[in-house]
């Protein structure tokens, strides 16, 4: 529920309340109706939508597998219902999302730019464990990710294409618009360093902008600052509120010199979340109809629900076939005793595409819903013809993470079941890397399904290549990295 009334907000019920259930509820039925009518109507009458959402977020991607066109009809119905059903309330009232991309500004931002003062770096390299990964150290490093399952094989192909191409890092002619400067798992950092034009937009909180600007002056290249008149202290006028101030920011952005890349990185707790999403995706198509070379960049979140390929079934169930004598012994008892909910086998064997179904409870439906937004976007726009940058990031120990002490707890464990949780300063560089390769190659390599372009160079830390469903082995790994945690 959000008791905020102002910018993109949930819709009034008939008791005034803005329920975030009702709206999710609805949204993903609306999503399911063209393709799965008996899915949408188990989605749309959900009496329990807290608990119950994880078997129906699951079911949107297994309803995108019959084709491509059903993936496709999928993602343009569940944005369509976000746009119809979300609203956006102020000085005009309240009217539908779909009012946005028209609406005019309440400001026009000025630009101030930030130059950095070191030298950019020429060759990619990728900090780990407190080093520095270059050349043949770095290749290893990736290869042994993918043959222990922590990540798709085609991660080392992206990985060696941008190291042999070090001339990308900058991104030459192009200027990435990062929402959410002040991400953890953002790239700002990584393209400020090898000398890349940045434009970063987040809320306007001084702390916040002193720490970006602070990077941005350590850094290689440039960053370009929505603020306020006048030439005093940038930090004190820096940043927009997406939420409120969606055609604000798309004439700013849309003014901006080079090939903009507009990247989403925005996080928020709770139902705002869903909001900024949402205000993400009007300012989108605001953009994609002012600016035609506007390309797209996502991180899907690994605690999600996903197509796998059939390799990767194969390998998890290698994994689950040679588990230790301990393992078989232990886990014949506890999923008795757990009715069949713990360390349960990840796939059907010969399973191919397989549905790694990752969703973590704790997160909740909003979070759930807001990631999935982000890829119906992907998949409607890459088949639309914009290049798009939408990769799966690896399980991070960022803030977010471990202020959820059940998740830290079970991040603390996740090694015990074949998952490496990373720390940020890999995440961060890794991601950014892809990010360079998709906007060298046009996206990527394209498939014949949305699915297979989701999975390309995907790094979910082994949980789609694990012996165990990922839910069903979470549980376990919090109790025994309580201790971890709490250290």
């Amino acid at each position: 529920m959000s008791t905020d009334d102002t910018g993109v907000v949930f819709p009034a019920g008939p008791d005034g309340r803005r329920s975030t259930a009702a709206v999710g509820r609805a949204v993903v039925a609306d999503a399911l109706r063209p393709v799965d009518p008996t899915g949408a109507r188990a989605a749309g009458s959900e009496t329990n939508w807290r608990a119950g959402y994880l078997v129906h977020f699951r079911r949107l991607v297994e309803a995108g597998l019959a084709s491509p066109e059903a993936a496709l009809t999928v993602a343009g119905a569940g944005l369509d219902a976000v746009h119809a059903r979300l609203r956006v309330t102020g000085d005009g009232g309240e009217q539908p999302l779909a009012a946005l991309p028209d609406a005019p500004a309440g400001r026009a931002p000025a630009t101030r730019e930030v130059t950095g003062t070191a030298e950019p770096e020429r060759e990619f390299s990728l900090p780990f464990h407190g080093r520095r990964l270059r050349g043949d150290d770095l290749l290893r490093q990736v290869d042994s990710w993918v043959e222990r399952g922590i990540a798709e094989p085609t991660l080392a192909d992206a990985v060696r294409t941008v190291a042999a191409h070090p001339e990308w890092l900058a991104l030459p002619g192009r200027t990435v618009v990062v929402l959410g400067a002040g991400a953890e798992m953002g790239p700002l950092t990584a393209l400020l360093r090898w000398g890349a034009t940045v434009a970063g937009v987040d809320l306007p909180r001084p702390d916040l902008w002193r720490r970006v600007l602070d990077t941005a002056r350590r850094g290689a290249g440039r960053l370009l600052v929505p603020a306020g008149p006048g030439d005093g202290d940038l930090a004190a006028t820096a940043g927009a509120d997406l939420v409120r101030e969606v055609p604000a920011v798309a004439d700013w952005v849309a003014g901006l010199p080079g090939a903009p890349v507009l990247g989403d990185y925005v996080y928020a707790d709770g139902a705002t979340n869903v909001r900024v999403s949402a205000a993400v995706d009007a300012l989108t198509l605001r953009l994609q109809r002012d600016r035609p070379d506007l390309a797209l960049a996502f991180l899907a979140t690994p605690t999600d629900v996903f197509a796998v390929p059939g390799d990767a079934v194969e390998q998890s169930v290698r994994a689950y076939a040679g588990r230790s004598r301990a393992g078989k012994l232990l886990g014949r008892p506890l999923r008795t005793l757990s009715a069949g909910r713990l360390l349960q086998r990840a796939y059907v064997p010969g399973a191919d595409p397989g549905i790694s179904d990752s969703l973590v409870a704790q997160q909740g439906p909003n979070y759930a819903l807001a990631k999935r937004l982000q890829r119906w976007r992907a998949t409607v726009a890459r088949a639309a013809g914009t290049t798009v940058s939408m990769n799966v990031a690896p399980p991070t120990r960022t803030r977010s993470v471990v202020k959820n002490r059940a998740l830290a707890a079970a991040y603390a464990g996740a090694h015990r079941f074949g998952v490496e949780v990373f720390e940020p300063a890999t995440s961060n560089v890794l991601m950014a890397a892809l990010l360079v390769h998709d906007l060298h190659t046009d996206g990527g390599p394209r498939h014949d399904q949305p699915w297979q372009d989701e999975a390309y160079a995907a790094v979910h830390g082994g949980l789609w290549r694990a012996a165990y469903a990922p839910r069903s082995a979470l549980g376990l790994a919090a109790v025994l990295g309580l201790g971890a945690a709490r250290g």
